[in-house]
């Protein structure tokens, strides 16, 4: 019954998105074509970056080669025309060229297949073939249904049909050449007709669509996809989230608004699509309050833990047209770090969080309840604590002598500093910043006389784990910042006071426990489970108030990840009751309370036996 209900929920929900999932690893000429789709919609077009796709791994890959080296070693199929194209900038020309090859490259190894009389070799090059169909199987999915079921069943046909060597010569069958080609004749005639025609129609927006449904003017969306490279997945070690109120001994679940803007930091629905189709939150790049060095989005990245979240991906209207990705920002101690954004150009959360949500992320307009939920949680957000640090920002005796000798550089006054201290802007008592922006020339005028470099003034608490440092991650360590500043302001420093003042900055950044810890019972599917289940407290006060749009949006939220979070559960029996919520946003959705309050509480009576089991 329970299961029946959760299907009932999550077709009535409609379109939801939860924890991302991984996939698997792309063929080179196919990565480097869906990277070419991908950054062929950006505006300005990054040509360097596509130039790379094709003649570099992509980054994370499996292979050690790019993909013109890659078709030079295993295809008798030359990129010249896609190389002239690329060479020309002709964006139209490029997406042909780069279609064409991935089909032509599909042909080659269905040839192979069939060419072969060795089964082992016919199923290797068939699952070759099957992998490079993949860079165009959404754009069919999307346009045609069922001419994606008959090449579905045509790759299935093929690959039962290749044959068995058998073990040790006994068991051997035969290939059944008559299927093959029949399989085959399916396949390479959809492709004919669609990926490998002469002239294709020009394309607004890149996408492996075929060329028949293009042509019919059709409106077809393709689910919005990141390109081979990208990881939005949560950074491991993961960072431990020291909130005010835990530390004082309160329980969330007693704070409604905080927990309700909890579930909102980690929702994807309070995005515009892409971000929310694909499940990226604010905790993506803010992993537990903190910063996600792993993040990267090609084409938005310049390197892990950077986006460019005012590019053409994210929100065409709010494209900027500059290519400025900011190494991601730390949000602890958020209420002493005002002013906000990287230059302080917002001098409220409230109105820095709906920038966020409305013009980087395309999401709708937040009603005043969510806006006052998040801001309420994110307030919350404490620094690490630092046993060998002084709540004024002095070092404690547990410091060692030349974090002490460093104390003394950083207070002392430079004449390449205007007379000024490190301590002048990092004020020791002040959690080292003092909420104003300077320009100390660490960013390039964007044109001649421009005043436009000043930063805001970062804190330096938890800076240990924060690296790469600077607005755009362009120093790897704390070292690199004291020699940058040595070097730019003629500090004068001798090598031993660089090394005290490193090591001054990496213990007034350090923390004790930095990192979440796990174990065989504190496991993630339980700290998750712990958290959407707080998440779900606030339908307490949701339910009797009938508000049936905030309870939606959670539903929404926490049902999905519930759903995809269960999937690392140990104790498998367990999984289906933590998919019970989702009947409480069913019956919402249909405005029958009554329902909805019997499945809370329902919900709420077992909450407790399950995460006891869960783990």
């Amino acid at each position: 019954m329970l299961l029946a209900t959760l299907a009932s929920a999550l077709l009535l929900s409609g379109p939801v998105a939860a924890t991302p999932a991984k996939e698997a690893p792309w063929l080179p000429e196919a990565a480097a074509y869906r990277l070419t789709l991908f950054l062929g919609n950006l505006e300005p077009l990054p040509w360097d970056d596509i130039e790379t796709a094709w003649s570099e791994p992509y980054r994370g890959s499996e292979f050690s080669t790019g993909a013109v080296e890659w078709l030079d070693r295993e295809s008798d199929i030359k990129p010249d025309g896609l190389l002239n194209a690329m060479m020309r900038e002709d964006r139209q020309a490029v997406f042909a060229e780069a279609t064409r090859l991935i089909a032509l490259r599909i042909e080659e190894e269905l040839d192979r297949a069939l060419a072969t009389e060795d089964p082992a070799t016919a199923q290797q090059a068939l699952r070759t073939a099957r992998e490079l169909y993949r860079a165009f199987e959404d754009g069919v999915a999307a346009a045609d249904s069922e001419a994606a079921r008959r090449i579905g069943l045509a790759w299935l046909e093929l690959n039962s049909s290749t044959g068995f060597s058998g073990v040790l010569g006994a068991g051997s069958t035969s290939a059944d050449r008559e299927t093959m080609e029949s399989a085959r004749a399916v396949i390479s005639g959809y492709l004919a007709e669609n990926y490998l025609v002469d002239d294709f129609a020009t394309r607004r927006a890149l996408s492996a669509l075929p060329e028949t449904a293009v042509l019919s003017g059709r409106a077809i969306e393709v689910p919005p996809s990141l390109p081979p490279g990208s990881d939005i997945f949560d950074q491991d070690p993961l960072p431990l989230l020291v909130l005010n109120f835990e530390e004082q001994g309160i329980d969330e679940t007693d704070l409604p608004l905080v927990a309700y803007g909890d579930m909102l930091f980690d929702s994807a629905q309070i995005f515009g699509s892409p971000a929310r189709d694909l499940g990226i939150t604010c905790s993506t790049c803010h992993n537990r309050s903190d910063i996600n060095q792993r993040l990267f989005v090609p084409g938005a990245s310049h390197q892990p833990g950077a986006i460019d979240v005012d590019g053409a991906f994210f929100n065409p209207i709010f494209n900027d047209r500059r290519d400025d990705p900011l190494d991601v920002p730390s949000l602890r101690g958020l209420r002493f770090t005002g002013p906000y954004g990287r230059d302080g150009r917002f001098a409220s959360l409230r109105d820095f969080t709906r920038n966020v949500i409305v013009n980087e992320f395309g999401g709708d307009e937040p009603t005043p309840f969510m806006m006052d939920a998040l801001v309420a949680y994110m307030l919350e957000f404490d620094f690490l604590p630092n046993s060998m640090l002084t709540t004024d920002g002095r070092l404690t005796d547990t410091a060692q002598a030349a974090a002490r000798r460093g104390e003394e550089i950083f207070n002392r006054p430079f004449a390449g500093l205007g007379d000024r201290s490190c301590a002048s802007c990092h004020v020791p008592d002040a959690n080292f910043l003092d909420r104003q922006a300077h320009d100390i020339g660490s960013v390039a005028p964007g044109y001649e006389g421009a005043r436009a470099g000043a930063l805001d003034t970062p804190t330096l608490l938890g800076t240990a784990y924060t690296a790469p440092y600077f607005h755009d991650g362009s120093l790897p360590t704390l070292a690199a910042v004291v020699d940058w500043f040595d070097e730019t302001k003629s500090l004068g420093l001798t090598e031993d006071d660089r090394a005290d003042l490193t090591a001054y900055l990496e213990t007034v950044g350090a923390a004790d426990e930095p990192y979440e810890a796990f174990d065989t019972e504190n496991t993630a599917f339980r700290l998750a489970f712990a958290e959407l289940t707080t998440f779900a407290s606030t339908i307490d006060t949701l339910l009797p108030r009938r508000d049936a749009e905030h309870i939606l949006l959670l539903t929404d939220t926490v049902a999905a990840d519930l759903s995809a979070d269960a999937s690392t559960m140990s104790n498998l029996p367990a999984r289906p009751e933590v998919y019970a919520l989702a009947a409480v946003g069913a019956a919402v959705r249909v405005e029958d309370w009554e329902a909805a309050e019997a499945s809370w509480t329902a919900f709420k009576s077992e909450a407790d036996a399950i995460e006891e089991r869960a783990f």
